[in-house]
């Protein structure tokens, strides 16, 4: 997916003329901390409540300061993860997006940025997890691929997560059974550590609702 496909068309950009009073009943209003600021189509930067507090400005126009505003942003044509790596990077709430000649475009929120998670981790569909722990160099695709499917079952999604400093990897796997007995023994005779499995409705309510809470730290709300 391509930063362009996450566009949302409900943050509005800021003029100069605007008060940061506005801005500040904007961001509230969207619970975000950023809003970017836009002359006609050119991308000026992204201004933060810190700095409209830090300045002191809430009354008057945002043009009538010299702000040494950032502007991070990305193309319309970038990938998504290179949009939550930038999100992440510098813990921003909403990301401006600009064609190649510079112009603003929209922006992306870290809701958008949520949603779009939850459609990639398969989270809406029925199904069950399985949480593997391996070594690095252990990691093998096509294996758990070929485990999986030989017990008559679909990846949904799978994603890695590895430790700093560790040897270890998490690989999470979500299949299309809810029923995953037969596919942990398979696992088991393959030597596999099997971290955790979820098959029960309400396990998988409170594993999603953990990873929610993980994801927004990791968005730095």
């Amino acid at each position: 997916m391509l930063a362009k496909e996450l566009i949302s068309d409900v943050i509005p950009p800021l003029k100069t003329s605007d008060s940061g009073q506005k801005a500040l009943y904007w961001m509230d209003i969207f619970r975000i901390s950023h809003l970017p600021i836009v002359n006609n189509q050119d991308f000026l930067g992204l201004i933060s409540d810190k700095d409209i507090y830090d300045n002191n400005m809430a009354e008057e126009p945002i043009g009538n300061h010299s702000l040494s505003l950032f502007s991070p942003h990305v193309f319309y044509d970038q990938h998504i993860y290179e949009v939550i790596e930038l999100v992440s990077r510098l813990n921003l709430t909403v990301v401006p997006v600009l064609d190649r000649n510079n112009h603003y475009m929209g922006s992306i929120t870290m809701i958008d940025l949520l949603h779009y998670f939850a459609d990639l981790s398969a989270l809406k569909q029925p199904g069950g997890l399985i949480v593997l722990e391996l070594n690095n160099n252990d990691y093998s695709l096509s294996q758990i691929a070929q485990i999986i499917e030989s017990n008559d079952a679909k990846i949904l999604s799978l994603y890695v997560n590895t430790h700093t400093n560790s040897m270890k990897m998490e690989v999470t796997i979500k299949v299309n059974r809810k029923e995953l007995t037969s596919i942990i023994q398979t696992f088991d005779r393959y030597n596999y550590i099997i971290k955790a499995s979820f098959m029960d409705e309400d396990d998988l309510d409170n594993w999603y609702e953990s990873r929610y809470e993980s994801f927004m730290k990791y968005l730095s709300i």
